[in-house]
């Protein structure tokens, strides 16, 4: 016994010896938390992957069996992404969204090896060489940077936001595959919406998927501000995810598109730009100036034009006046271009039809300038306040710069009690119809790029030729084309020369129809 306790005794002496040792190379080395906090997301991270693999076969059998809501998603993508751009889907899954928006070139991306090999199965490249798929993470696109070739025209995230660890590390690297024109569109399910989808899931209507994080617009919106993104616009869709023999289509329609109501649908949208790439330089810049029976305002509109950009071209569209006022503008054209009038570049040009809209067609088109503004004849928005609306547009503030009339108080006269009343009210018609903040639709200030407007004329044919005052031409063009719309408050002033070209009863009536037509284009399709 003696014997045994001595051992025990050396065993512990030993022991207490090297404790000091092991506590020492415990303080050398100390537990690796980042490592640790990442193992974690990689096991979540490997059960999603796990999940997405075994039902990959499955994924368009179960878009077959909700076709419904599959084609509502897809028309909404369609309106949203013209045909022929230049997409990347980060989550492509099977590449049937990717493929239904029939891009010029289309690059699907998803973390799945399975889901892809359906892709390329589903859309082979002999037929359709457009489009490639590959198998990569899309929270670590740098190691498959080389194969994207962006930048793109839009880049989607379908769902994806759900299955990421970090979001807004995600949307950050989306940067270097962006110019100005990029959009960044995600769309998701409404967390509202959880605990019907997780009955869907149990009773087999929809397809079962792994924990993931249910993000509203509202938090999607954080993130994109945190990670430099400018959001343009939020839609939501599918009150009822089920056409339901035609009614679910019709209530999807003409009610699940209505004020508070909407914000119950399943599907949100959010678009989105990169603050980053939109500041742009060295812009050259036309004062468009579309003037009828407005002859003692002409000299006016070039001698109260500050010199706010190196070049600076001024363009009057005349529209059939009886007071000269057409004589007046190539008077003023010949008498300030001489250099020491101030050498000004100055185009006159009779329209070829009736009504502003036609106006500003004409000139438009006959522009030479990077920027393009309209400036009313009539003065009452001041040719002084030109340089703010330059600069939104020069350091990306905006992409489409409307004037406001009703933010400051008005000069005594300077517009008609009903006329007042009407334009709030078709403003805030049209704000949601738009699912932009307008005050004041009718402002004759708008200002874009000409890149911008081209991309507009070659969308018109889906409004058509509808608008005679050229606003709502604009408007209607500038959020189909998701550009990114500001108002500038400015002081509104009575017209010093000439009477107001605006009835307000007959075009009061016309607006209503516009009201009816843009909730038809816009919201009922």
């Amino acid at each position: 016994m003696a014997k045994k306790s001595t051992a025990r005794k050396s065993v512990k002496k030993a022991a207490a010896k090297k404790q000091p040792a092991k506590k020492a190379a415990a303080a050398k080395k100390p537990v690796d938390a980042t490592r640790h906090w990442r193992d974690r997301l990689s096991k979540r991270k490997s059960s999603i992957l796990d999940h997405i693999e075994s039902i990959a076969v499955k994924r368009d059998s179960w878009r077959d069996r909700n076709a419904g809501f599959y084609a509502d998603d897809l028309a909404f993508m369609q309106f949203l992404i013209p045909e022929g751009s230049r997409i990347l889907d980060l989550g492509c899954g099977t590449g049937a969204l990717l493929a239904g928006l029939k891009p010029s070139f289309g690059v699907g991306v998803d973390f799945s090896a399975n889901m892809v090999d359906v892709a390329r199965t589903n859309y082979p490249e002999h037929e359709f060489p457009e489009l490639q798929f590959r198998v990569g993470d899309v929270e670590q696109l740098s190691a498959i940077r080389g194969e994207l070739d962006g930048p793109f025209d839009f880049i989607l995230l379908p769902d994806t936001l759900g299955f990421l660890d970090d979001c807004q590390a995600t949307l950050d690297q989306l940067h270097d595959l962006c110019d100005e024109e990029t959009r960044i569109v995600i769309s998701y399910y409404s967390h509202l919406w959880e605990p019907v989808l997780r009955v869907g899931e149990a009773v087999g209507m929809k397809m079962p998927q792994p924990e993931v994080n249910f993000l509203g617009p509202a938090d999607i919106a954080n993130i994109l501000d945190l990670s430099d993104f400018d959001v343009i616009k939020t839609e939501w869709r599918q009150l009822i995810p089920a056409r339901l023999l035609g009614l679910g289509t019709a209530i999807n329609r003409y009610i699940g598109t209505l004020p508070l109501i909407r914000k119950l649908s399943l599907r949100h949208f959010i678009v989105a730009r990169s603050k980053r790439k939109a500041q742009r330089k060295n812009l050259s810049t036309t004062v468009l100036v579309p003037c009828r029976n407005e002859r003692g305002n002409i000299e006016s509109a070039v001698t109260r034009l500050p010199r706010f950009c190196e070049d600076i071209e001024v363009l009057y569209v005349e529209g059939n006046s009886s007071d000269g006022t057409f004589e007046e503008c190539e008077r003023v054209r010949d008498h300030y271009a001489k250099p020491e009038n101030g050498a000004w570049d100055i185009k006159v040009f009779k329209q070829p039809g009736k009504g502003k809209g036609d106006a500003v067609r004409k000139g438009f088109d006959e522009a030479r300038g990077d920027v393009l503004m309209i400036l009313d004849a009539d003065l009452t928005m001041p040719p002084e306040e030109l340089p703010k609306f330059y600069e939104a547009i020069a350091t990306g503030k905006g992409e489409f710069i409307n004037g406001s009339r009703l933010v400051y108080p008005m000069e005594k006269g300077a517009m008609r009690f009903l006329n007042y009343w009407a334009n709030r009210t078709f403003a805030m018609i049209f704000s949601f119809l738009l699912n932009q903040r307008f005050t004041d639709t009718l402002c004759g200030t708008k200002v874009l790029t000409k890149a911008d407007y081209e991309k507009i004329k070659a969308g018109r044919s889906y409004f058509g030729d509808f608008d005679p005052f050229g606003d709502f031409d604009l408007i209607f063009g500038a959020a189909k084309q998701n550009l990114k719309i500001v108002e500038i408050p400015m002081r509104y002033a009575d017209r010093t020369y000439g009477e107001p070209q605006i009835s307000r009863f007959r075009d009061g009536w016309l607006l209503l129809k516009m009201v009816v037509f843009a909730w038809r284009k816009l919201k009922a399709f």
